[in-house]
């Protein structure tokens, strides 16, 4: 370990200071943990209504409320990705090496799996949304409908983007690992 401190050390001042910048997105993952935090209270808002209601409102509003506590699940999921996965990425290691709550993920992350990871998760929501948007298409034409045909339309097509966009990325990275695998050992 002294040796790596040593080789920072070593380093000119303007790649020293370029490469400790890094540090300037600590501040921007506590954000986000406190965003978590938020959805936490969100989460339970949530869930005393569908518990305080339950006996009053109907399935579909049930199933409805569900959802919704799916959606901020998968949110907060998405959001310990991010943080987990960009600080170890991008800042420092948390050296959680044997510990026994590590994600099983965390093991072989780099900023090639997080993108997929997060497009992945970023279809998951917008699924979620289209579900619930789907329940609620009985309701179309009627007063107390929430949604149009052209909203459900683009709805659609927004979350087939997101799909063709992580099938792209997962592409791109499965064509960068086949190159990397038959590129001759040494070269760039």
């Amino acid at each position: 370990m002294a040796k790596n401190t040593d080789d920072f050390r070593a380093l000119r001042p303007l790649p020293q200071l370029i490469f400790g910048s890094r540090w300037l997105q600590v501040p921007l993952y506590l954000g986000l943990i406190v965003a978590q935090g938020v959805y936490v209270v969100l989460f339970l808002k949530e869930l005393w209504h569908l518990v305080a209601s339950a006996a009053t409102i109907g399935e579909q509003q049930i199933m409805l409320i569900v959802l919704g506590l799916i959606d901020v699940v998968m949110i907060s999921n998405l959001l310990v990705m991010v943080i987990v996965g960009g600080y170890e990425t991008f800042v420092s290691r948390l050296h959680l090496k044997g510990h026994p709550d590590q994600p099983e993920w965390l093991d072989h992350v780099n900023a090639s799996v997080l993108k997929i990871k997060l497009a992945l998760a970023i279809i998951g929501i917008s699924s979620i949304h289209l579900l619930r948007t789907f329940i609620e298409a009985g309701n179309l034409g009627r007063p107390e409908s929430t949604y149009t045909e052209a909203g459900i339309m683009w709805q659609t097509i927004i979350h087939t983007i997101f799909i063709l966009s992580a099938i792209g990325i997962s592409l791109v990275d499965w064509l960068q690992a086949a190159q990397m695998r038959h590129r001759p050992h040494g070269s760039e």
